[in-house]
């Protein structure tokens, strides 16, 4: 009997109610914590489905996911997109989705990578940083192209404090990014590329309170940004092929602008997104799993593709005008569920990516 698994480090409530859950539910597929003991190459898991909230901290584990992938596991969230995926061209995905993203300018690591000199960057110029700061404005954030967790984040109120940071930041390359003085905020929870749950969120509170929040957008006003919220969810995670992703907004003068929606390990545990949201996520996660159990059909791929890269191998037409993909078959699922704004209270916080 194949199995549903979750591969995970630290974390102590999401993936024991997640196997429970899923065994509720069903007998059909086991669920369980991954059990890894040997890794051949090119041989099958016993896993139909891994969730995975750990492989962006343990090179070895991401080696494993994209074996089981290769061999008909279907792994979630897809181990070769994530590989790629970065901030800046998520960004820029976004522009050409129509979804509205902060002014972004992307920039050289401040030092050399390693065993490279000054002939490998002959194609590099100077940065004009007088346009550069006239089209981002301040303040200004700026923070690593890839990676994630609040590191290496710095915001920057004038040059000389842009120049001082950019000094500390060494080989990382790094985004230099408008500040977005907002009205209101939210994270939102996308599953299965259908189910989102939008969640106010105070990023300015210490951790703990961070979903202690309220939505202040009111009336036909507030459900017009919840409508539209749930549209770009939807749009952004179809594009990446993400199963499992949460996405932020900051509002601005009624707009909703996505802030980040690289999030393929996120924050779910109960101390820190509050019971009503944990509720939700592992309900959802457990769903989810069972529905592409069901679906994977023996040494084929089970992953799920974005609209991006499925439409630039087909030719089927620019990002975005594709039908959404909840596995690596077009979706033929009912209307997206969009839960209505809470705003629960919080213990304890926990980083925004699953532990390690």
């Amino acid at each position: 009997m194949k199995k549903i698994g979750i591969l995970f480090g630290q974390e102590n409530t999401f993936p024991q109610a997640f196997v429970e859950r899923v065994n509720e539910k069903q007998s059909d597929f086991k669920a369980e914590f991954v059990f890894i003991d040997r890794v051949e190459q090119s041989v099958p898991t016993d896993y139909a489905v891994i969730i995975d909230r750990i492989s962006q901290d343990v090179p070895f584990y991401k080696a494993f996911l994209k074996n089981a992938a290769l061999t008909g596991t279907a792994v979630i969230n897809n181990p070769f997109w994530w590989a790629a995926d970065e901030k800046f061209f998520n960004n820029a995905l976004a522009v050409q989705l129509g979804v509205p993203v902060p002014k972004t300018i992307l920039l050289p690591s401040k030092e050399r990578p390693d065993d490279t000199n000054h002939n490998s960057f002959r194609n590099l110029g100077h940065m004009n940083w007088d346009a550069i700061f006239e089209h981002i404005g301040f303040p200004a954030f700026m923070k690593p192209h890839a990676g994630g967790g609040w590191k290496s984040v710095y915001k920057v109120d004038n040059p000389e404090q842009m120049f001082r940071a950019y000094d500390e930041t060494g080989q990382l390359v790094m985004l230099y990014q408008e500040a977005i003085d907002f009205e209101d905020y939210f994270r939102c929870y996308c599953i299965g590329g259908k189910d989102v749950r939008i969640m106010p969120y105070e990023p300015r509170n210490p951790h703990h309170l961070r979903y202690a929040a309220e939505m202040k957008t009111t009336g036909d006003a507030g459900k017009k940004l919840l409508e539209t919220m749930t549209d770009y969810v939807l749009k952004l995670n179809h594009a990446l092929g993400y199963d499992f992703n949460t996405v932020e907004f900051a509002v601005r003068n009624g707009v909703p602008i996505a802030i980040d929606f690289c999030n393929p390990a996120p924050d779910a545990d109960v101390n820190s997104v509050g019971q009503e949201n944990f509720e939700w996520v592992v309900e959802a996660a457990a769903n989810m799993a069972i529905e592409r159990a069901k679906r994977v059909q023996a040494g084929k791929d089970n992953l799920t593709w974005g609209t991006f890269v499925r439409g630039s191998v087909t030719g089927t037409g620019p990002v975005g005008i594709q039908s959404p993909a909840a596995s690596s078959e077009p979706a033929k699922e009912a209307k997206p569920k969009a839960k209505k704004a809470e705003a629960p209270k919080a213990e304890k916080a926990a980083p925004k990516k699953a532990k390690k």
